[in-house]
């Protein structure tokens, strides 16, 4: 703590500084410290990617911050920095959401779609704090807008086809827009059945059908003013987890909110934004459709959140200021019932989230000032209260068998800091940061009842008297750009106090069936974890590109074992091809030999692997009617491989043809 009140002085103290100088009003807007996907306003979406109808969680591992925990062919949980989803955060637009199984098996990237979304905005560690305390970093998904203009009405059909696992894919959007009005709606929908893995063998429990329907207005009652709405509506069905025990019978989401924009004239403040939102999440695990059940068992969950931010933002001479006041309540609770082989029996039941309340409110502030033309500081901070209750009396008297003083309810107080620094001149740029950060248990550390995970064959439990686990993180980014080429390098570095583990605790029987022993969350004194990446590209000519990545990892508790799912070297390197109305490319990914592995975690060995994908497309115009077709191979040797964060190894697709169609008119 005393660490972390001479850090906060110190960036007071610069924050400080940086105000007394007497500067010139710059016009010059700093750089954020952040990456950017693009993935595609409709009507160009097949001209931006080498597959245009791929998921979202393919277009974000594009990225060298993220990588995909895989457990089936559908919704991948993200890990930003090598850290799973209770150290980091997924929103939409802004928005909180919380997904509603205990078995992670339904991210919020799977409520979207890439035919209604316009970019991914991922940020690192603490520059990820405007959206809610996290250690990792964030994710924003944006949706598309057409918003103000002549356009009028434009529409849109996809259609896409893929060999490996028979998926049919179709898709169409309406949107319209005038001066004072717009309106911008979508349909995605996708069938999938069990692919093949590159031994040709079928990998059964990977089907899945689900469809998406977004829908987004606005409408401008003054020149300066906003109003928009926007509603999604995802619905999953028949969902496999190959990896997992049980499979899914429904996963279904409502997202809606209401925003209210204001541009001020004649005003330090450039832009005022208002929003308030809920969302349902309800999913239903399932395994009704797998031989030789021990026992058979319903485990469906319900989330609720109900959440609202009010964002200004602004410019004071140099400072380039922002203020965001958030707050969301949520209601997370999952039920397990198993029905014995005898009908004479009794059925089990018990809470495996106790029906637990979450309200948590914050304010974050942020000013980035220009210093001079090359260079700027960024300085943020938050400062958020999260109170957990738990409402449900059964599930707080069965948390209470191992912790009998436990309260129904806990308070806690979650700061964060963060500055930055970055300098661009003549195509040189360098940048450094320091931050620290805390963050709550999530609902499963802290309240989980016998949470069964079937990567270690272990139960959890939650631990509520859990203190805040801490990180204090420090990065550095350096690049280089001319003309021809750029090069990018950066490295980021968390040390994680009270670093949250399930350990094991041998006085405890399983409630599962085959399983290895009960688990009950803790703190470890400390854990590190190192990233760096590099991001390459040379401009051959105007209508060859060559690009590349390499990303490297490195994680380690404090008595110096391996941590779970980091990342090996890996690699990816293509070369694309644009000429008039035809792209082509060729892409080569892989992954180095998993040396760092953790058994202790439960974690064993992967090999080597390297996979050669192609694609090619050309677009054309017949009168109104805009076309594009676009197809290729992916796996094209059908390599036999599974990647350090395949669940359980499961292995990936082997070779696949597809083909996508995008009209436009």
């Amino acid at each position: 703590m005393k660490n972390f009140i001479l850090f906060i002085g110190l960036c007071c103290s610069i924050f400080q500084i940086s105000f007394a100088q007497e500067k010139p009003t710059d016009t010059i807007i700093p750089k954020d410290l952040k990456e950017v996907i693009v993935i595609g306003k409709k009507a160009q979406l097949y001209q931006q990617q080498a597959k245009p109808l791929a998921t979202i969680d393919e277009y974000l591992q594009q990225s060298t911050k993220v990588d995909m925990i895989r457990r089936g062919s559908y919704a991948w949980e993200p890990l930003i920095n090598s850290m799973p989803t209770e150290r980091t955060l997924v929103t939409i637009d802004g928005m909180r959401i919380f997904g509603a199984c205990t078995d992670k098996m339904d991210p919020i990237t799977s409520y979207v779609e890439v035919s209604n979304l316009s970019e991914a905005t991922i940020q690192s560690g603490q520059q990820g704090a405007c959206h809610g305390a996290t250690i990792g970093g964030s994710v924003d998904l944006q949706r598309n807008r057409t918003g103000f203009s002549d356009l009028g009405w434009d529409t849109a059909i996809n259609a896409g086809f893929e060999t490996n696992s028979q998926q049919k894919i179709i898709g169409s959007a309406v949107n319209y827009s005038d001066k004072s009005f717009y309106v911008d709606t979508d349909f995605m929908f996708r069938d999938a059945e069990n692919y093949t893995d590159g031994k040709g063998q079928e990998v059964l429990f990977s089907q899945f059908r689900k469809f998406n329907i977004s829908a987004t207005s606005g409408f401008s009652f003054d020149k300066n003013k906003l109003l928009e709405g926007s509603i999604i509506y995802d619905k999953a069905t028949d969902v496999g987890y190959p990896a997992l025990p049980m499979d899914v019978s429904l996963a279904e989401a409502l997202i809606t909110s209401l925003k209210l924009e204001y541009v001020p004239e004649s005003s330090r403040i450039e832009n005022w934004e208002t929003k308030i939102y809920y969302n349902t999440i309800t999913h239903k695990m399932d395994d009704t459709k797998r031989p030789s059940v021990p026992i058979h068992m319903d485990m469906p969950g319900w989330s609720d959140t109900f959440g609202f931010y009010s964002k200004a933002k602004g410019v004071f001479n140099s400072h380039h200021f922002m203020v965001d006041l958030n707050s969301f309540y949520n209601r997370s609770v999952a039920e397990m019932t198993m029905y014995p082989e005898d009908s004479n029996e009794k059925l089990m039941f018990m809470y495996t989230w106790p029906d637990v309340r979450t309200i948590y409110t914050a304010l974050f502030l942020e000013d980035n000032i220009a210093l001079n033309c090359h260079s700027s500081l960024k300085f943020s901070t938050s400062l958020a209260n999260h109170f957990n209750q738990v409402a449900s009396e059964l599930g707080l008297e069965s948390l209470q068998i191992f912790y009998p003083n436990m309260k129904d309810s806990k308070n806690r107080i979650l700061p964060s800091i963060s500055a930055n620094y970055s300098y661009d001149e003549n195509g040189f740029a360098y940048g450094f940061g320091l931050a620290y950060g805390e963050r709550a248990p999530s609902v499963s550390e802290g309240y989980g009842f016998y949470l069964f995970n079937s990567f270690d064959l272990f139960d959890y439990i939650g631990n509520p008297e859990l203190n805040n686990e801490n990180s204090l993180e420090g990065s550095v980014s350096v690049g280089y750009k001319t003309q021809k080429w750029s090069a990018r390098m950066s490295s980021s570095y968390f040390h994680i106090s009270n670093y949250i583990v399930g350990k094991p605790d041998d006085s405890l029987i399983p409630m599962t069936i085959g399983a290895n022993g009960v688990k009950i969350y803790t703190a470890l004194d400390y854990a590190t974890i190192f990233n760096t990446d590099l991001n390459l590209e040379y401009q051959f000519s105007t209508n060859l590109k060559w690009k590349g990545q390499l990303v490297y990892s490195y994680g380690k508790d404090f008595e110096d074992r391996n941590l779970p799912f980091i990342s090996p070297l890996r690699y990816f390197s293509s070369l694309d091809f644009r000429k008039g109305k035809f792209t082509s490319e060729i892409a080569v990914q892989g992954n180095a030999t998993q040396t760092q592995y953790s058994p202790f975690y439960g974690e064993d060995r992967t090999p080597d692997f390297a996979v050669l994908n192609l694609n090619a497309g050309y677009s054309f115009t017949f009168e109104k009617l805009k076309c594009n077709v676009k197809g290729g191979i992916e796996n094209l040797f059908d390599t036999y491989y599974s990647t350090f964060s395949d669940w359980n190894n499961i292995p990936r697709k082997g070779r696949n043809f597809f083909l996508n169609v995008a009209f436009g008119f």
